[in-house]
Parts: C-alpha cells; structure tokens; sequence
C-alpha cells in the first residue's frame, strides 16, 4: 500500500534513529552486572510501543529479567497475531576482536554494527514500527499483541511462567517472530522450523590443587589433556556423535524432502570464503545445508583451564571446563538427551580425574506446518515486497519458548526473520543490514494485512 511506504518513506532516519538508541544499551542478560541496562532496556521498550500507539502497555516483573506486554485489539472479531521478540543480548566477549564498540552502533558498508543488532533488537524492533505505519495511517487490520523479553539468550525460563500465568491475556490466532535469517535478500526465505537446544556445562578435576608441571607432569593425570580426550570421543571418524541412545528418536527426511531442502541456493565456496576455511566438516553423508537445519550436532562453545594469562606458567592444572551444546531435530527431547549427555560423560571418564556435569537450559525442535493459513499469508507479504516467493527453508537456531507457545497457548508460530547467517550472531562486530531492517517494516504490515484476509475465507 502506498500509504505505508510514504509513511516509512517520510520516518526512514527516525526508525533508524531509534534502534540505535535501543542498541546503545548494554541489555546482556547472562552477566548480572548489566542487571540495571537490562531493566533500563525494559522501559526503553515500554515508551517505544507506548508511542507507536499500543495500549495496556507495561513492564511485567519476573523472577529475572522482566518482559514487555502491549497490545491494540480494535475489533474482537478480528484475528489476533501475538509478536514475539527478546531485548536481551548475547555478551560481547572478546572485546578485543569489536572493530568498534559493541554497543556504540556504527553505521558502515550499509550495515548496523552492534551487538543486538541482528539479534534481536534490530528485527523485533522492525514490529514495532509497522505496527506504528498501520496505527498513523489508520490501517489496522486485525488485533497485534506484543511480548518482548530479557531472558532469551539465557534460556526463557521466566517466560514460561509468565505465559501459564498470563493465557487469557495472550490469547491469539498465531505467533509471529523475526528472530531467524533468510538466504539473501535476492532469495528470500522463510523458515519452517527450529532445532532444539541442549546446553551444558562439564568440570574435570585431577589433583587437589594446581601443580607443577615438571615436578608432577607425567606421573598425574592433566584435567586439560583428559578433557580433550574425553570431548574428541564424542564423534567418531565420520563426525558422528557417539553417545548411546542420540539417534534413537531423529525423524528422517524422506529423499524427496532432502531433494526440496538441497534445492535452495548455496555457493560453497562463497561460505568457505565468508567464513576463511579450506575445508567443510561435518556429518558424512549429508551437505551443509542438511548438517545445518535437519541433522543434530554437539559442539563445544568454550574451553578452559590451567594458565592462560601473558606469558609463561608451567602449571599443570587442578581442573578444566568446557561448555558443550547440542542442537537437536525433531522428536529428540532435550531433557532426555541432556541425561543421555550426563551419563556418558560421567561414564567415560578415567579414575584419575573426577567430572560434574550441569545442566544449564535447553528446548524442543519445532516444525510450522507450511499449510497454515498464517504462513501463507507471510509467505504473500514477502513476494509482495521482494518479488518473489519465499524458499522454505530448514532454520539451525533455536528459540526453545516456541514449543511451548504450542504446547501452553495451542498456538502455531511463524518464523519471518530478515537477518542473514552472515551477520555474526553472538560474534564480535554482529551487523545488520539497513536495507533488512527497512524491508523488515515494509514487509510486516502486509503479513496482517493477508491474514486478516485470508481468515475470513
């Protein structure tokens, strides 16, 4: 509609203007230090949606970080759409690889550098001004309701109990987020689901205190070296993972699946130019693409131990840690295979060394079924402004609330992120890109609009 793209035509420098507001503040949710940004964030958020002209708007307290509620229900009858999107960012670590700062938001090559950027200020923020385009140009088409949270990069787990809480008042017809990526912005996808999320935290300990390393090197065993030992045996030659039992529950694609899913543009040498490697790994068997959207995976995400501060220590160290998460596919339970985690690494541990393993957070896959009314309706906002339709495509992340969206409120969720996987998420200088953001807002106003009309059909 015309009257959208004058409206955001005339406001472009003010929405940008503001989202470099909101990225300014230091909303890291996982460092307790940054408590008091992330509560400043919350009310950043607040006045946003307040002058975009929702109503019933507040800051919801939790037993962590608190969660932003709004809403605009103009007809009772109409269908409602429940946004979804997270406030709080990822920690910035290493500073020393930012080629400016994490959170003083620069603007180069077209893109947004800042840490929240992607994710996931710069694409829940995408909502909140269509939503302020349909509400100045008197264009509403159906009930909006938004929850906008602190606690996402740390697992959500004071949003689940704000939603048994709070079912009445999130009553909805469907979940819209934009906290995933599409291929590019010339093959626009959509997502048609998540992987799970088992996330965990393992400590070996050898000798009772830190030792000498030529004194004791040799006769003790080293918690470092045991370590890499023990995490190397969780794949075998072919990268498969080997702990008993991963497998028993991955729902295979049939070959017309895996045909359709390989079908989607992909340049390999492009990505392992983007990327600076040589050489793809991963599962045998199966492409990258497989590998990254329907194929689970462990990883390891940080690895420490003994001295690693300048210069030389010859220690050998009392113990080592590493924090190791697995993605999972649908029908694998992340509790399960978080137990399944524990007693194998427990299991395969030496005598000479002891292990803890804990349990941090996790989540269940998802699957949104691309017959749904609300996932055509996005998929016609998105060839309506791009030009063509969107390629269904397999998402790697996770977002471990949106199976309970389902289970707890009975509610199918749609996945219409604008990000690239190129924009260094949870990675020094993350960046988002203006010509993303701007078709974000452009685009979303037209997914209320065709679901508004599809459901009276």
């Amino acid at each position: 509609m015309q009257v959208w793209k004058d409206y955001q035509t005339k406001n472009k420098e003010r929405f940008l203007e503001e989202l470099l507001a909101l990225l300014r503040i230091p909303s890291v949710s996982a460092d307790s230090r940054f408590n008091k940004d992330v509560a400043d964030c919350a009310e950043a958020v607040k006045q946003r949606l307040v002058e975009a002209g929702a109503d019933k708007v507040e800051v919801c307290p939790t037993a962590g970080h608190p969660i932003v509620y709004g809403e605009k229900i103009i007809d009772a009858a109409l269908p409602t759409v429940l946004v979804y999107g997270h406030y709080d960012v990822q920690p910035a670590d290493p500073l020393e690889l930012w080629e400016s700062g994490p959170f003083e938001p620069v603007i180069k090559d077209e893109k947004i550098y800042a840490r929240g950027s992607a994710d996931d200020k710069g694409q829940f923020y995408m909502h909140v001004k269509a939503f302020e385009t349909m509400m100045n140009t008197n264009s509403v088409p159906c009930n909006i309701k938004f929850m906008i949270e602190g606690e996402e990069e740390v697992g959500s787990a004071n949003l689940g109990i704000f939603i048994k809480e709070n079912k009445e008042r999130l009553k909805a017809d469907v979940v819209l987020i934009s906290d995933t990526s599409m291929l590019s912005l010339e093959n626009p996808s959509l997502d048609t689901g998540l992987r799970g999320l088992s996330y965990m935290e393992v400590e070996v300990t050898g000798p009772n205190r830190d030792l000498h390393s030529g004194v004791y090197g040799g006769a003790v065993a080293n918690p470092a070296t045991i370590l890499c030992q023990m995490i190397a045996s969780l794949h075998d030659e072919n990268n498969h993972i080997t702990i008993p039992g991963f497998y028993d529950n991955v729902q295979d694609l049939s070959k017309e699946e895996r045909a359709a899913l390989n079908a989607a543009p992909f340049n390999e040498a492009e990505y392992k130019k983007d990327l600076g490697v040589d050489e793809l790994w991963g599962e045998k068997g199966y492409s990258s693409i497989e590998r990254t959207g329907i194929r689970p995976t462990l990883e390891v995400n940080g690895i420490w131990g003994g001295y690693t501060g300048e210069g030389s220590k010859t220690v050998l160290p009392s113990k080592a840690h590493a924090k190791i998460s697995m993605r999972l596919v649908p029908n694998q339970d992340w509790i399960q295979i978080s137990e399944l985690f524990k007693a194998h690494f427990e299991k395969i541990a030496p005598k000479s060394v002891k292990v803890k393993v804990t349990a941090h957070h996790g989540g269940s896959p998802y699957v949104t079924p691309t017959n749904h009314v609300a996932f055509k309706a996005a998929s016609e906002a998105i060839r309506t402004t791009f030009g063509k339709s969107p390629i269904p495509v397999r998402g790697g992340g996770s977002i471990p609330i949106v199976a309970l969206f389902e289970k707890e409120l009975g509610l199918k969720t749609i996945l219409m992120g604008f990000g690239l996987d190129s924009d260094n998420l949870h990675s020094p200088n993350e960046k988002y890109g203006l010509a993303n953001y701007y078709k974000g807002i452009e685009t979303i106003p037209y997914f209320h609009k065709f679901f508004a009309e599809m459901n009276k059909k």
